[in-house]
């Protein structure tokens, strides 16, 4: 791979970004994506690291991506820090920052084509945010198209995302090959989030109740899936700031929801609300 530099490019349109890419594959370089929407922090950094294992270029792009808000959602809230993103990423062996404004990426404002999350869309997460799996494919999808990367680079905190990404790639042809960096978390196990910020103290120590339903799920694995989820479920029940919203249980291969009866591989999905701030976490456990 090629050095590394002490510092990123910030990029704000489509057609500039294409044409330094276009010279830099022009020199046989290799093209890593990193998609984000800012507010970056070690669960980032460290998607940045594998990117920088697996290709010549990194670009890191940054967007805060409209169409996969709803009504009612933080869009507005949602942080926006592109200086100390760029000055995080300064070392890290990042060539490009991608920072489009809204009206760059979706210059006719109203969005006429959008990709379709299916039925594992409306699932879950999507259940919670209708329309939100929608929008992050067809800007991902954008994304993919402009950079034309060799590899993108998501992290397993966002199980579900990342799934419907590789679900997409697959079922489009993209020539982009998907990789998943496990979940960085802190040390007491509290999944990074941008969104972490929100939390004020006495919160952050509740937020913990998501990775406590997530050991509690894995401990009773072994008892099946009624175990799994009441054990799960009853982690959150003495935490009066925390609300859970759903923990199930899904196959990896599917995502839909294992039987009753299942062995073998799966994946719980936990999402709460803690005060204001939604958090998700996931792990994998063995049922049986």
């Amino acid at each position: 791979m090629t050095g590394s530099t002490s510092g990123a490019r910030v990029v704000p349109t489509i057609d500039e970004l294409r044409g330094f890419l276009a010279g830099r594959r022009a020199a046989g370089a290799s093209v890593a994506l990193v998609p984000t929407m800012g507010a970056l922090h070690a669960g980032h950094l460290a998607l940045v690291a594998r990117a920088r294992e697996l290709a010549d270029v990194v670009v890191v792009s940054i967007f805060v991506n409209p169409l996969q808000f709803g009504p009612g959602e933080d869009l507005d809230r949602y942080p926006r820090t592109l200086d100390a993103d760029v000055a995080a990423l300064a070392g890290l062996g990042v060539e490009f920052v991608f920072a489009p404004a809204v009206a760059e990426m979706y210059p006719k404002g109203a969005v006429g084509t959008t990709l379709t999350a299916g039925r594992v869309g409306s699932l879950y997460e999507g259940a919670s945010r209708p329309g939100h799996f929608d929008g992050m494919l067809t800007v991902v999808g954008k994304l993919l198209n402009i950079v034309r990367p060799d590899v993108a680079v998501f992290g397993q905190k966002d199980a579900q995302q990342v799934f419907l990404v590789r679900r997409m790639v697959d079922d489009l042809d993209v020539p982009t090959s998907i990789e998943v960096v496990p979940t960085v978390r802190e040390a007491d196990g509290l999944a990074l989030s941008s969104r972490n910020r929100f939390l004020a103290p006495a919160q952050r120590e509740a937020a913990l109740t998501l990775i406590e339903a997530l050991r509690a799920a894995d401990a009773a694995a072994s008892d099946g899936l009624a175990e799994v989820l009441a054990e799960g479920a009853a982690a959150f029940g003495d935490h009066d700031d925390v609300t859970l919203d759903y923990l199930v249980v899904v196959d990896p291969e599917t995502f839909l929801p294992v039987a009753d009866d299942a062995r073998g591989p799966a994946v719980v999905l936990v999402a709460a609300r803690v005060g204001a701030t939604r958090l998700i976490d996931n792990a994998a456990i063995a049922l049986g």
